[in-house]
């Protein structure tokens, strides 16, 4: 199965004064989180999630219990696909 990249975002309510402490939660394998960042100053905690669609990314990132209020697929610009 082939995948792809998401970059899944949550805007946040605290007008930046507070980082999100609650971590990310565990996805299904098949889905792969490659890293989530917050950037305070746009109020914005965002995901990058390997999987293979849109649609099944999303659902799976709800399921598991974190709000989705915008997805897009991503690129990586490393060369390889995988940060690491």
């Amino acid at each position: 199965m082939s995948t792809r990249l998401f970059a899944v975002e949550r805007y946040d309510a605290t007008g930046g004064h507070v980082a999100p402490h609650e971590p990310f939660p565990r996805l299904p394998d098949h889905l792969r989180v490659a890293a989530v960042i917050h950037l305070p100053a746009d109020e914005v905690v965002i995901a990058f999630v390997e999987g293979c669609d849109e649609a099944a990314v999303s659902v799976a990132v709800e399921a598991a219990g974190w709000r989705v209020d915008r997805i897009n697929p991503a690129e990586w610009l490393l060369g390889t696909g995988d940060p690491r």
